[in-house]
């Protein structure tokens, strides 16, 4: 499980930490949140994020 970041912002999400404020609990892989998912900080939608490399 990598991380993401959001291209928009730069927000980085790691599955390690999840998004609990969100409702992502930690161990959740970024292909696994919901679509319905925003960024927590800007707002964009998933497609805005890349994986870290």
């Amino acid at each position: 499980m990598g991380k993401y970041k959001c291209i928009v912002c730069g927000y980085i999400y790691d599955p390690q930490l999840g998004d609990v404020d969100s409702g992502i609990e930690p161990g959740t892989s970024f292909e696994d949140i919901p679509d319905s998912w925003l960024c927590p900080v800007c707002g964009v939608d998933k497609t805005q994020f890349e994986p870290v490399r």
